[in-house]
């Protein structure tokens, strides 16, 4: 077992779990879940240097940090250097985050075409340029999520990892798949080895896990510090304590009561609700809950259902039925309306 505790700069963590950023997804709402099941640390969805220097509302908004969250960690995204630093010492000075993460790895077209992302991979002089000038001009520790590369040809992420601990980065974290892989085929583990091997900073471990015995595994083949979940945890949050008791104890619970998930997906949407409004959370409520009920019997109907509702007492009802049903073994209300 590993020390639990360990520290990105000046900031203690008190686990190895780490949530990952994720678009559309990393909120406060989501947030606030993750960090109740016990993630050690948690990122925020990306946000956008411009926007934050244009002073965008929505972007200032995203930048907030409630105490139950911490330690969290803001994750920005953009190309030029000048912007980039303006960005992050707004988040320095006007953001409760504790650490300020580079993204470049993003593989998203819209954020690789204007240079950011793993785009920025491609030019790793400026990559590197870009993070010590905002560590000259931040206080809080500055960290980077990187890609094994840009394409299979271009497979950079040890150099790369070097020259950014050179330029003051206190962590890194490594997703093995190259942009042009997105998030398809199984990521190469041994590239997160490569990266611990070539830099004294931590090194978190990121890409497909889905289970505890991932984790373990990944640990072994890599020896990195931390293993970051991000997809993996999508309707089930329940990993994060799975990985957390396993870090610390060698054993964890076992499966989870199906009755939990539907607990959880209405309290989730509740907290969307306070932060986001009625219609917009229960929008956003669809995707999560169809994660919730992932791997249920006649979950499709069920998601055709909640593809359609806008308000929280349909939402309510739609699971509280769907509940029942998983218990008693009768779907005849789906067959019914369908």
């Amino acid at each position: 077992m590993h020390n639990q505790e360990w520290y990105i700069g000046d900031v203690k963590i008190n686990n190895r779990v780490i949530v990952g950023p994720m678009a559309g997804v990393s909120n406060e709402a989501f947030r606030s879940i993750a960090k109740q099941f016990g993630a050690g640390l948690i990122y925020s969805e990306m946000v956008s240097d411009k926007a934050i220097v244009f002073k965008n509302r929505k972007t200032h908004e995203m930048t907030k940090v409630i105490e139950e969250e911490r330690p969290l960690s803001m994750q920005l995204f953009g190309h030029d250097i000048e912007s980039m630093v303006e960005a992050a010492i707004f988040l320095d000075n006007h953001s409760d985050c504790d650490i300020i993460d580079i993204n470049m790895g993003c593989p998203v077209t819209k954020v690789v075409k204007a240079g950011s992302g793993s785009a920025l991979m491609k030019d790793e002089e400026h990559a590197c340029a870009l993070v010590k000038a905002i560590v000259e001009k931040v206080k809080k520790p500055v960290t980077v999520k990187i890609r094994a590369g840009w394409n299979l040809d271009m497979i950079n992420a040890v150099s790369l990892a070097k020259g950014l601990e050179q330029a003051g980065a206190k962590a890194i974290a490594v997703h093995p798949r190259t942009k042009m892989e997105m998030y398809e085929g199984h990521s190469n583990w041994d590239i997160i080895r490569q990266v611990k091997e070539a830099v004294s900073i931590p090194v978190i471990g990121n890409g497909d896990i889905k289970t505890v015995e991932d984790a373990i595994e990944m640990m072994k083949q890599t020896n990195c510090d931390a293993v970051m979940v991000a997809r993996g945890v999508l309707g089930n949050p329940w990993l994060i304590k799975e990985l957390k008791d396993y870090f610390e104890t060698g054993s964890y619970g076992e499966s989870i009561p199906v009755t939990q998930r539907f607990e959880l997906a209405l309290e989730h949407a509740q907290r969307l609700i306070e932060l986001k409004g009625e219609r917009v959370g229960m929008k956003e409520m669809r995707g999560h809950a169809c994660w919730y009920i992932h791997g249920l019997p006649h979950n499709n109907k069920v998601k055709a259902k909640l593809s359609r509702m806008t308000k929280y007492e349909v939402f309510a009802e739609i699971l509280n039925q769907y509940k029942n049903s998983v218990e008693t073994e009768d779907y005849s209300w789906l067959e019914i309306e369908n």
